[in-house]
This record gives structure tokens, sequence and C-alpha cells, in this order.
């Protein structure tokens, strides 16, 4: 497969059901690296909606991608420790510390261009940005969601990870009851569901 074919199917795979922008930014890691290359990237800065649909993005390079993941990384780090910052001088703590250092280092960049709404070749309002957006100010807009959930109690205990076997993502759990068990029910929810299935069938014919 050419390396364009290949860039290509992996932002078809984006996901964008996580509830939150920092979180879909972690789902791009499972089952494999979905940040592949660029035209990825742009796929997810777009599907987002960090910026508005067909907003150029042909100024992104490969230090965009390089951020992100970085970014990436980081995010994922706050979110799944059980850890914050105290007294204890221990390896996991500095881990911790150094993660939301970087994090709120990334999140004082200035935001994105205003978007403005112009006529669209239907003649109705169509959002766009007032200019194109930079990598950093890109990158401030998913930082700051990430310090939003991180600093917002009711939400940050509504985050779950998924019960799919083998699949570490982590979602928001905003439906009735927080009984929600996957990252997606068409997704692992399915998977287990024709496992129980399978099992049941085998009991039976056992």
């Amino acid at each position: 497969m050419a390396l364009g074919t290949a860039a290509t199917a992996s932002a078809y795979e984006l996901r964008f059901d996580a509830g939150r922008i920092c979180l879909d930014l972690l789902a791009t890691t499972h089952p494999g690296e979905r940040l592949d290359g660029l035209e990825p990237l742009r796929a997810w800065i777009t599907g987002s909606g960090l910026v508005p649909p067909d907003t150029p993005l042909a100024h992104a390079d490969a230090g965009w991608l390089v951020a992100f993941r970085e970014l990436r990384g980081h995010v994922g780090q706050l979110v799944r420790s059980r850890s914050t910052p105290g007294v204890r001088n221990t390896p996991e703590i500095r881990s911790y510390g150094l993660a939301l250092a970087r994090v709120n280092d990334v999140a004082r960049a200035a935001a994105p261009p205003a978007p403005r709404a112009v006529p669209g070749e239907d003649g109705y309002l169509v959002r766009e940005l007032a200019g194109p957006p930079g990598c950093a100010a890109l990158l401030a807009a998913v930082a700051r969601d990430a310090v939003e959930l991180l600093t917002d109690p009711v939400a940050r205990a509504a985050v779950r990870e998924c019960e799919g076997d083998n699949c570490p993502l982590v979602y928001l759990d905003t439906s009735r009851g927080r009984r929600r068990r996957w990252c997606s029910s068409e997704v692992c929810g399915n998977r287990e569901r024709v496992a129980r299935h399978r099992r049941r069938a085998a009991l039976a014919r056992a």
C-alpha cells in the first residue's frame, strides 16, 4: 500500500466519540498510531471541531505532528494517573508534575483566530476563521480543554476507561445513571455481545 493511501485510510478511522477534544486526541493511539502522517493530523484537527470544515491546513508540517503527539502523551498521563502533585519526591510524582507543567505551558498560548460568518456558495452563512490557525494556538485549545476537564470534579469523576478487552481508550460518561461501559457500543460493545453469544453457544453445545 502506498504511503498516501495508508495515511488516507488512517484518517477515515479517526474517532470523535470520547466526549471531549482532549480525550478524542488520546483515541488516536488505538489500536495503532492514527496520527501517522500530516493528512490524518489535518483530518483530526478538522474532525475534532478545532477549525471549521474546509479550513486550509496546507501549512501544517512535520513539527505539528511531533507537537500534537507530545501533548497527547502528557494529557494521557494526567488523565489516566491516580497521582497528584505532593510532597513525596517519587519518580511517579515527578513525571506527573512535568506533564502537568507542560500542559499548563501549552495552554498559555494565544487562541486560534476568531471565527467569522461569511456567505457560502448557496448564500447561507458559513463559519470560517479570520486567519490561518497556527500550531501553538490549536495545541493551546486542546490543552485548555484538558485543564478544564482535570479541574472540574464532576467531569473528572465521569471519565471512564473502556471495559472492552485490550481497549485502553477513555471517555466521558454522560449517560443516564453513568452506566456506559464501552468507548463505543458499535465497536467494543458489539465485540462483547458477539463474545457473549459465542460463549452461550459453546455452553449449549457442551
